[in-house]
């Protein structure tokens, strides 16, 4: 395959944008929600249930793959789109944030980092350009820098220190791509800086000087919180040019997507519909359902008899929570078929608020519903 990856912008109100990216592996209608697919896999759900959601895209991750089963096997068995059996287009993660939070006895350098496997003590390398030729391998339409994921909370040097050590990693991460890359595939910077606005400002510009294809902003969602994590996006997207993506990263609750597009972000991805729905918690326009309460054991409603999702239309809560509580494998994959379909409906809504021009009053009126429902199980 050999289309060009792009970008176009086809509506704007206020800061939030709808549009389209196009890849070698087709188009994403943006925004966008990647269902995170880990280890070649959304967890619970098969691929075509996972296109029926309407989801466009997933994500794949660089660490977990290199290291079971291996991204030399993945390429000899024809990439990683032939291998899990996915035709869209893949974003794969650069393994950086993994590295820091899964390996055992890590060791960072200039050079990249050593680690040890969380899976059987082996010891390994990932540096920018080792990470870079992983994804290549496994044939991602957009990839990722290898950076280092600022931890919060730390002082203002550290994530200083840190951030410059990811912009040079992101120069080491483009020189490797022009090497392994492959025509249409895109690779994307990643601006880090803590909650320091000073410090966004200067990644962002420093990856501008190098020039992406597509933008993420890393380093949020690691415990600041809400308002932080909406203060950095107010002051770092104004930076990013906008004829190319936007891509918030590991983000997150309906109400932070809902908020971050207000903000001009265009990409998210985020465990939390898959992992909440093999722990029984559903997300309904009217909050979330925690399906192991005891009051759904004699509930023939279903979670949205509205629902173009099989899943959340066609069972009662009764049944769900039966699942839930006998630990049934299908009660994980129906509650987490019905979660993304949540999340993809809810992208689409946006999308459509954004085209009408009516984006303002439908994230006020959504954010309210769901945080009515918040304190009360539907």
């Amino acid at each position: 395959m050999s289309t060009a990856f792009t970008f176009n912008n086809h509506a704007s109100d206020g800061a939030a944008r709808c549009g389209e990216i196009s890849t070698p592996h087709g188009k994403i209608a943006t925004p966008a929600f990647m269902p995170v697919g880990t280890a070649a896999t959304v967890k619970a759900m098969l691929p075509q249930t996972v296109r029926e959601t309407g989801a466009e895209i997933i994500l794949g991750n660089t660490y977990h793959l290199m290291l079971r089963p291996g991204a030399e096997e993945v390429a000899a068995l024809g990439g990683l789109h032939a291998f899990m059996n996915w035709k869209g287009p893949i974003l794969t993660d650069s393994g950086g944030y993994q590295v820091m939070s899964l390996a055992k006895l890590r060791k960072m350098s200039e050079e990249g980092v050593t680690f040890q496997s969380h899976i059987d003590g082996s010891t390994h390398e990932l540096t920018p350009e080792r990470s870079i030729e992983i994804q290549c391998l496994l044939g991602a339409d957009i990839q990722m820098v290898f950076d280092e994921c600022t931890p919060y909370p730390c002082e203002k040097e550290e994530a200083r220190s840190s951030m410059e050590l990811s912009m040079r990693w992101a120069g080491r991460s483009k020189a490797a791509f022009a090497e392994h890359g492959k025509s249409g595939q895109a690779l994307f910077g990643i601006v880090q800086g803590g909650v320091h606005p000073d410090l966004r400002e200067a990644s962002a510009k420093a990856l501008l000087e190098l020039g992406f294809d597509g933008y993420a902003i890393g380093g949020l969602a690691v415990g600041e919180g809400q308002d932080l994590m909406l203060q950095t996006l107010n002051v770092t997207a104004p930076f990013l040019p906008e004829d190319r993506p936007r891509y918030l990263m590991g983000v997150g609750t309906p109400e932070d997507l809902i908020l971050s597009v207000a903000r001009g972000a265009d990409m998210f991805d985020c465990v939390m519909p898959t992992r909440s729905g093999r722990h029984g918690q559903a997300f309904t326009w009217d909050g979330k359902v925690n399906l192991r309460n005891a009051r759904y054991a004699d509930d023939p409603r279903p979670l949205d008899e509205t629902s173009g999702c099989p899943a959340a239309r066609d069972y009662s809560r009764a049944y769900l929570h039966h699942l839930v509580k006998a630990r049934e494998i299908l009660g994980a994959m129906l509650v987490s078929w019905a979660n993304v379909h949540f999340y993809q409906d809810l992208m689409a809504r946006m999308r459509n608020a954004i085209r009408e021009g009516c984006f303002e009053s439908f994230a006020q009126e959504t954010v309210a519903r769901l945080n009515a429902g918040a304190g009360k199980e539907t």
